[in-house]
């Protein structure tokens, strides 16, 4: 009778043993489970890249204005926001250098088109610059907005055909006509911000 109670007394131990050890476990999951899933969440917020040019006026303009550009996701947006410029159409470019030093804008380069495109409207089928934004709206107060969102540029990938990081923001008094070449004839320089972090 006495071995069978102590066999009994055994047995009802390991059972609440072994139950404790898998409750120990299954919170040892639990907690490993949410301690990667934070992880994943840091991850995803340390792929966002913002990077804010301030445009300064050149060739006596009187421009002023910011750009900023965000990449997440596999994709750069980019937003524009600048005022001091005559109502009506206006072109804006990145060109190849990041150097607004000289006085007219002109350090900036030409375009930036690292695939040797030829210069065309944004998204043509006859080919475009990687620095072929276009032309945008300037309201009677001077104010003009410009947004784009593209997968092909990138902010400090290292990938020379998509990296904006070193490259300018040109504004133009002018209009980009889309066919004149290589850069749409769109008139003195008159805004330029570096493209750095």
């Amino acid at each position: 009778m006495k071995r069978i109670s102590l066999s009994l007394v055994l047995c009802a131990g390991l059972i609440f043993t072994s139950c404790k050890n898998e409750k120990k476990e299954k919170d040892m999951e639990n907690q490993s489970e949410t301690e990667m899933s934070s992880e994943m969440e840091t991850t995803k917020e340390e792929e966002i890249k913002k990077v804010k040019v301030t445009l300064q006026s050149v060739s006596d303009s009187n421009l002023s204005g910011n750009v900023v550009f965000t990449e997440e996701n596999g994709e750069v947006s980019m937003t524009a926001i600048i005022s001091g410029l005559a109502e009506g159409k206006h072109a804006i470019h990145i060109h190849e250098k990041g150097d607004c030093s000289a006085a007219d804008g002109k350090s900036a380069g030409g375009h930036w088109n690292p695939t040797d495109a030829p210069h065309g409207k944004w998204g043509s089928s006859d080919g475009y610059h990687k620095g072929d934004i276009g032309n945008f709206e300037v309201d009677a107060n001077g104010n003009g907005t410009v947004n784009l969102t593209t997968e092909e540029w990138c902010i400090g990938c290292g990938d020379a055909n998509k990296d904006l990081l070193g490259k300018a923001v040109i504004v133009h008094d002018g209009v980009d006509d889309y066919t004149s070449q290589p850069s749409g004839a769109a008139g003195t320089r008159v805004g330029c911000g570096v493209i750095q972090k």
